[in-house]
């Protein structure tokens, strides 16, 4: 769009101004109804294929092993000064127990065994004590607590002394370990922690969560928090509550927080309520369209399409304070139609317009082409959580551009006419930044500073970002469950008013405590390894086994009580079936040369009578053809689920290496649910990378095409692009600095310092060029763009980092982040627009002049 068409384009819309909005009304109302269509559900990131080897042996344990049915939530008793195993604390534990079961809509959530604990164990081991005969089985829940009533503190002492023995075999296949921290001393009859398994049912349909039974948790939460003073619940259903939870804590806090502030910017900025309505009638635009054509396009909600809306609101406010201050420049005489000509301050308002926005229009072009065709050259990604993010980004930039580069300006012409003209209200307004003031103070003396020291500025600024490069360099790029989970609230919150009071949240401190003491179930407390090719040699059996020795104190692979690895595998299935079955542990003696308890011959032999031995507890770790071959085997690894997917990723890698390197014709690939959420999340986080290289490279062509068109310069491309890259630099070395993982999650709000940098950078520039043709020297075209575009920059990076740098304070981790890279990407993208590209600018005028 050159200058002639852009001021052609500006009169069409103020003459014909009234068709203009209903036309955009029209339109909005077609695109806006693909919301009817219910749009795609929701997308989980980690339902996105990655070819990888780790993924290929995800996707065979899913479909040769026995998958792991059911819901599990554990509960832990603490007492870190104290004992959790005496009569009274094993007692109110089963009392509890009783308690759920005789709730019907409780009961109906757990499986057959329900709860199992260390207290069920001792419980059982009295029933059978008292009956004078091995065990069978789990005996009834009423007749546990009868045995262990019973018996005195004394009795039950001793008993705990008989079960608890590192040799005891009264309890058969079950290992009362299990259910103890890892500081505790095998034999010992005190601890100051127990857990207990809760087993749930899954009755949902596929890909839809178990919500009874979430449900279910936080019910039987609240129930051991009335019966235990120091206590707690972990599942999924916990950790869902207590995200929404803060969550919605952190919105009723924040929210009025972020609106005065928004208000009180806005206020300062336009000093007129009429033109913040308008701006917000034109974000509503915005967001009806990003709505619709979700609806439209079929597109599902995942994680990295959070940001999208965010970057549309900020580019909404960018646009128009753009549209409105140089409106107003026109209307009050500050600007002129081209070079020598003569500001009029008595323009009516169709005349102000069509200059004003005529003047800015081509900027507006500029940076939605600019951007919408950086982001959608991500479609080419074989992600399709990237591909998504690509065409949505595009439509809503698109959609900005409509709702600010049509609707806005017919809607204040129409606004304004009825209130001057038959009301008789003047609607002249300052523009923010041009009149007197201390924002145009401000503007000016960095106008100077500018111009006096360019080459100091731009030093400084290249300096900052090779900083920021190299805290990239060393920045944390892994992937921790532990930091999404809730916080508890600063000490100050808990004074604000009424419901404004957050709750309390702990929920990080028991999952870190839960992980390092005890073994996490559920996907992520286990990672796995698959063995395929001679499962059946001895030296296969062998190596499972010794591979824990080589485990070193500080890795994320867990170690029980006694010390050993918490492994289990083909090695520890026979061991535990030996222990229960005289004839299958005949045999393993008879092929066990070194008396290690594993067969050194007839593997297969022993493999076979394994699975008619305990057929549950073979398929768990081992699977066979029709003819009855062993064809694979694997080994399943508790892990510390507070350590971040990558280190458990590398060390469950490490224990498949060492199984490879000490048995031959034997493969060992590591997988399970976290190692190939570590392939995924670092197959993500260098796609995110990738796109957003190939962004800044498809725009900064596009800013080349525009600026050789329109002034025949091959330089101008480059020099405003050059902010943009150096605000993303001391971005991620800010990132770095406050310890902020660049991950798939914080490289997508990254995306927001790309838009908005090149929006304002744009803007600038092509003021800058404008002024220079009409401005007799450099200090003048350099003063009138930073106190004209610089102050609309101020009010719109003021307002958007108002707005989301609020989020630093929610109690979600992910919310904090989002507000914190959020606030540093506006703040670095407005500083380098009016610091170092001015600078740049002079400079190359400089050597161009000479």
């Amino acid at each position: 769009m050159t200058g002639k068409l852009s001021r052609w384009y500006a009169r069409q819309i103020s003459t014909h101004s009234k068709l203009v909005i209903v036309a955009v009304v029209v339109l909005t109302a077609v695109v806006a109804a693909g919301t009817t269509l219910g749009g795609a559900g929701q997308a989980d990131i980690g339902g996105f294929a990655v070819e990888s080897e780790e993924t290929a042996a995800q996707d065979f344990v899913q479909q040769n092993y026995r998958p792991d049915d059911g819901v599990v939530a554990q509960l832990v008793v603490r007492n870190e000064t104290g004992d959790v195993l005496t009569r009274d604390s094993l007692l109110a534990g089963l009392y509890l127990q009783e308690q759920v079961r005789e709730n019907e809509t409780l009961n109906a959530t757990l499986d057959g065994s329900g709860f199992v604990g260390i207290e069920n164990i001792v419980a059982t081991a009295a029933v059978y004590e008292d009956a004078q005969r091995p065990p069978t089985g789990q005996p009834s829940l009423s007749t546990q607590i009868e045995a262990l009533e019973s018996r005195d503190s004394e009795e039950v002492e001793q008993l705990l002394a008989d079960v608890l023995a590192p040799d005891s075999q009264a309890l058969g296949q079950q290992d009362p370990y299990e259910f103890l921290p890892r500081g505790y001393q095998p034999g010992a009859t005190t601890a100051s922690a127990r857990l207990t398994l809760v087993a749930q049912v899954d009755t949902s349909g596929e890909d839809e969560n178990p919500q009874a039974a979430y449900n279910a948790q936080v019910a039987i939460d609240r129930l051991v928090q009335e019966r235990f003073d120091d206590a707690f619940v972990f599942g999924q259903g916990i950790q869902d509550d207590a995200s929404s939870r803060a969550t919605g804590d952190s919105f009723a806090i924040i929210t009025p927080f972020a609106l005065v502030l928004i208000v009180l910017v806005l206020g300062v900025t336009y000093r007129d309520l009429l033109d913040i309505l308008l701006a917000f009638s034109g974000i509503a635009i915005v967001l009806l369209w990003l709505a619709g054509l979700m609806g439209w396009l079929a597109i599902p909600m995942n994680v990295i399409l959070i940001s999208v809306p965010f970057l549309l609101i900020g580019l909404s406010i960018d646009y128009a304070l753009h549209v409105v201050m140089r409106y107003r420049e026109a209307r009050n005489g500050n600007l002129g139609e081209g070079e020598g000509d003569d500001a009029t301050p008595n323009r009516s308002i169709r005349t102000a317009m069509a200059l004003g926005f005529g003047s800015v229009v081509l900027a507006l072009v500029a940076a939605t082409v600019s951007t919408a065709v950086g982001f959608l050259s991500n479609v080419v990604s074989p992600l399709p959580a990237i591909q998504d993010f690509a065409v949505l980004s595009a439509g809503g930039i698109v959609a900005t551009f409509v709702a600010f580069g049509v609707f806005l300006p017919a809607l204040k012409i129409e606004v304004d006419g009825v209130i001057e003209n038959r009301l008789g209200w003047s609607r002249r307004k300052p523009a923010f930044g041009v009149d007197s003031g201390r924002a145009n103070t401000v503007l000016k003396r960095l106008a100077g500073l500018t111009t006096r020291a360019p080459v100091a500025i731009v030093v400084v600024a290249l300096l900052l970002a090779s900083t920021g490069a190299y805290g990239a360099s060393t920045i944390d790029t892994e992937f921790n469950q532990a930091d999404f989970l809730p916080e508890d609230a600063p000490g100050w919150a808990q004074y604000l008013p009424g419901g404004l009071a957050p709750d309390t949240y702990t929920i990080a401190e028991d999952f870190d405590y839960l992980s390092n003491n005890f073994q996490l179930r559920g996907g992520g407390g286990q990672s796995q390894v698959l063995l395929r090719g001679a499962v059946t040699d001895p030296a296969t059996l062998r190596a499972l086994d010794d591979g824990g020795d080589g485990i070193e104190a500080g890795s994320s692979i867990q170690r029980r009580p006694d010390g050993r690895a918490a492994i289990d595998g083909p090695h520890t299935a026979i061991r535990d079936a030996s222990a229960d079955n005289e004839t299958f542990a005949r045999l393993v003696a008879d092929n066990d040369a070194d008396g290690d308890g594993l067969p050194d011959t007839n593997v297969s032999g022993v493999y076979s009578a394994l699975f008619a031995a305990d057929q549950q507890a073979a398929a768990q770790v081992l699977t066979r053809a029709e003819n009855g071959t062993v064809t694979s085997a694997r080994a399943l690894l508790s892990v510390r689920s507070s350590q971040s997917a990558q280190t458990i990723a590398a060390d469950t890698r490490a224990y498949a290496d060492r199984i490879e390197r000490n048995a031959s014709g034997v493969s060992a690939v590591a997988t399970g649910g976290t190692v190939t959420t570590a392939v995924l999340q670092d197959a993500l986080l260098e796609t995110l990378v990738e796109a957003f290289a190939v962004t800044l490279v498809v725009i900064l062509v596009f800013l080349t095409a525009l600026f050789w068109a329109r002034y025949r310069s091959l330089s101008l491309g480059v020099v405003v692009l050059v902010p943009v890259v150096v605000s993303l630099a001391w971005l991620l070395g800010s990132m770095s600095l406050l310890g902020i993982a660049f991950n798939s999650e914080t490289a997508v709000i990254t995306s927001l310092a790309i838009g908005l940098g090149v929006d304002y950078s744009i803007h600038a520039g092509e003021r800058f060029v404008a002024e220079r043709n009409k401005r007799d020297t450099l200090d003048t075209a350099v003063r009138a763009m930073i106190t004209g575009t610089g102050g609309t920059l101020l009010a719109s990076a003021a307002t958007t980092a108002a707005a989301f740098g609020v989020l630093a304070f929610a109690l979600s981790p992910p919310l904090q982040r989002f507000g914190i890279v959020t606030g540093l990407a506006i703040l670095f993208a407005f500083v380098a627009v009016v610091t170092m590209l001015p600078g740049l600018l002079v400079l190359r005028e400089r050597v161009l002049a000479r």
